[in-house]
């Protein structure tokens, strides 16, 4: 059975975008699902808590 994970992708945006690209672009290429902050919607909870809630 072939698993698929969801890999959280932290760190700054703006400064690392091209490191963010490149990464994101490994992830997929190895059949898995890129996540970061920018994917997700505005929530009033505790920033840690909403990405263990999200990536769960």
């Amino acid at each position: 059975m072939n698993k698929q994970y969801q890999i959280f992708i932290s760190s700054t945006y703006v400064d690392l975008k091209e490191e963010r690209k490149a990464i994101i672009e490994a992830i997929l290429n190895s059949k898995h699902i890129p996540a970061g902050m920018e994917s997700f919607s505005a929530s009033n909870d505790e920033q840690f808590k909403y990405i263990k809630k999200i990536i769960g």
